[in-house]
């Protein structure tokens, strides 16, 4: 009788123990405006154009920057992966958001604890004021304590708690890959900046170069009365634009350094 009437309640805390307070989070729908529509999508598509978001910021990328077939800035990207330190925060920060998952998900299981303790006493007969018939060859005192913890969860904080990590770590894994896909971004766009740096400045040099000669010869040919002053002029000034442009884009302490993955 007694194992009967306890029954009822055993089933009642395990209907207790499945349920979770408030509604489970459902993403809401976007409407999409009838009026827009973006360029032709296959026809397997949306009407309108429009296709479904597939958002992937936690999939790897592929090393996108080979399409350029430029060694130099492969072995570049390469050191973006090991050497910057923003890369690395955020890496941290998703083991750690990781860790968080598994010391929620450890509150849904019993603890159990031990903690055994021994000790030897014994009293001495060889002490002042003390009868040698009180002494003994000692006491053995052995204890092995055993703890069981367990937390039912009743309306679900256990529950939510982990949902929520699993949810701060799949934000942390797409935060990583972001921050991976925009410093790579930034590797190859600084790049490419100093290549076409690097190429105007060449030009500007063969520029001058090229009006420095220009300068000779026309100061030659007024010497020689074959060419009126204003032509010397103008490829003076000529000359002096192309030394001041080249001078806005010269590298400081010499030539422009050519970019190595060194």
């Amino acid at each position: 009788m007694r194992t009967a009437a306890l029954v009822p309640f055993g089933l009642a805390a395990g209907w207790l123990a499945g349920c979770m307070v408030g509604p489970d989070y459902h993403r809401p729908d976007a409407p999409v405006a009838a009026t827009f529509s973006e360029a032709p999508a296959p026809a397997s598509a949306a009407a309108g154009g429009w296709r479904p978001a597939e958002p992937k910021d936690q999939a790897l990328r592929a090393e996108w920057w080979k399409l350029f077939g430029d060694p130099t800035l492969d072995g570049l990207e390469a050191q973006v992966d090991t050497g910057n330190q923003t890369l690395k925060q955020a890496e941290a920060n998703f083991h750690s958001a990781r860790a968080a998952v598994r010391f929620h998900r450890a509150d849904l299981l019993p603890t159990i604890g031990a903690a055994p303790s021994g000790g030897l006493e014994r009293l001495s007969g060889n002490q002042p004021y003390f009868s040698r018939a009180a002494a003994n060859g000692g006491d053995n005192d052995f204890s092995a304590p055993l703890d069981l913890n367990y937390e039912i969860d009743l309306w679900g904080r256990v529950r939510r708690s982990v949902n929520s990590a699993r949810d701060s770590a799949q934000a942390a894994a797409a935060d990583t890959e972001n921050v991976r896909l925009a410093l790579h971004a930034e590797m190859a766009g600084d790049y490419f900046n100093l290549r076409a740096a690097i190429a105007t400045q060449q030009l500007l040099d063969a520029t001058v170069k090229a009006y420095e000669d220009a300068l000779r010869l026309t100061q030659d040919r007024y010497n020689g009365g074959a060419a009126p002053l204003s032509d010397v002029a103008q490829a003076r000034s000529q000359l002096e634009t192309a030394r001041v442009q080249a001078a806005d884009i010269a590298w400081p302490g010499g030539p422009m350094p050519t970019p190595s993955p060194c």
